[in-house]
């Protein structure tokens, strides 16, 4: 391909926003670009690769924008989404190849014009112009964490949207890697280290590696059969309960107060009808768990009954993963992750409090970095280990 070469580009693909950065073998950060959720099992496969497309294409057009400025005395570096800039290091163990400092500005300079496998320079990024859908670009190794790889199945689909995503963005990929979005988060989260991911958003899963890095995984398995604990399953229980209430089976709950107004319905027949009409969506049901909280606040018993089950079926996922791995009374770190539990003291407290008594050598610790962390440092230890993806840059 006679593009241009770029040694890494890394996915973060959640299921409420796509997070594409592409950076050098040493963990500078060459561009970013953000778009929206991309679990194809909440928006369809086409709205997926449409998400990552857009993501990828920010991106690519972000190290064009970056090589410019930087031919230019007064260029400016690309603001990067979370804070980091086109340019910027990852600085952290996870991320960055073990013992490697920072690329200097001239090893930057050296890694932008060198030699690909068959001998012949790489054009200079800002030589070919991403419109020039002809030139294309050749990627070292790409990494894919995708939310809603859980089955065999998933990744037979998720991967053929990847190759229909690369072939539309003229991304020629040596090597490929495409991964369950948790796995990523949970190696951002602990920085490399024995730990365990317990993440409650719109849905649930928990991930752990203990010290001689074996990995497993409990819970995940999508709304309509699984994520226990989650801001879905919270919203759906509320719904649960509130058409219960209004049967007779179950007592009375601020719930249908507050949950009648949310979707601007007078009676419970029609939150019926939204739940199989086509408004209808996983992430409008998880919205609902902040009202869940709130009524348990108010002293609702209802309420406060859904979130000590939301609590409980956390710890599950995490003993779950505690026991699979023999982490019982090992030391190792703990990290709670996603609206509910960062949100929602009383879930995240029956957590901490339940996983305690099992495993007392447990540290609970905020996540070192971002999912995307996680990714990059996925790219750059194949990079840096492979003869292919090594090739003196």
């Amino acid at each position: 391909m006679a593009g241009r070469r770029i040694p890494l580009l890394a996915i973060d693909g959640g299921g409420t926003k796509c997070l594409a950065v592409l950076a050098d073998r040493s963990g500078r950060i060459l561009g970013t670009g953000r778009a929206g959720a991309c679990n194809y099992q909440g928006i369809g496969r086409e709205a997926a690769a449409e998400e990552l497309v857009s993501a990828i294409e920010e991106a690519l057009r972000s190290v064009s924008e970056a090589a410019t400025r930087s031919a230019s005395p007064a260029g400016q570096p690309a603001a990067f989404q979370d804070g980091q800039s086109a340019g910027s290091h990852v600085g952290n163990s996870a991320a960055s190849p073990a013992g490697q400092p920072a690329a200097s500005p001239a090893q930057v300079q050296a890694e932008s014009t060198s030699q690909s496998a068959d001998g012949a320079a790489d054009a200079p990024l800002e030589d070919a112009p991403l419109e020039d859908a002809k030139t294309g670009w050749e990627i070292d190794c790409a990494v894919f964490g995708m939310a809603g790889l859980d089955t065999d199945y998933d990744r037979q689909v998720i991967e053929e949207i990847v190759a229909c995503v690369l072939e539309k963005l003229h991304i020629q990929a040596r090597h490929l890697i495409v991964e369950n979005d948790g796995f990523a988060a949970l190696l951002g989260a602990t920085g490399g280290d024995a730990g365990i991911l317990v993440i409650a958003g719109t849905g649930s899963i928990a991930f752990g590696v203990n010290q001689a890095g074996d990995t497993a995984r409990a819970g995940g398995w999508g709304h309509r059969v699984g994520d226990e604990g989650s801001g879905y399953w919270i919203g759906k229980q509320a719904v649960t309960a509130v058409l219960k209430a209004a049967d007779g089976r179950g007592e009375p709950t601020m719930l249908t107060g507050l949950l009648l107004p949310h979707f601007g319905v007078n009676r419970v027949e029609e939150l019926f009808n939204w739940m199989y009409g086509p408004a209808y969506a996983v992430e409008k049901v998880g919205e609902l768990s902040p009202l869940v909280s709130q009524a348990a606040k108010a002293g609702d018993r209802v309420a406060g009954a859904i979130l000590r089950a939301a609590g409980e079926e956390l710890f599950l996922a995490a003993r779950a993963v505690m026991d699979r791995l023999a982490m019982k009374d090992q030391p190792f770190k703990m990290i709670l992750q996603g609206g509910v539990l960062q949100h929602d003291e009383r879930v995240r407290s029956l957590v901490i409090e339940r996983i305690s008594r099992h495993s007392p050598r447990v540290t609970f610790d905020k996540a070192e970095n971002e999912p995307i962390y996680g990714v990059i440092a996925k790219g750059l230890a194949w990079l840096n280990r492979s003869p292919t993806g090594n090739r003196g840059v």
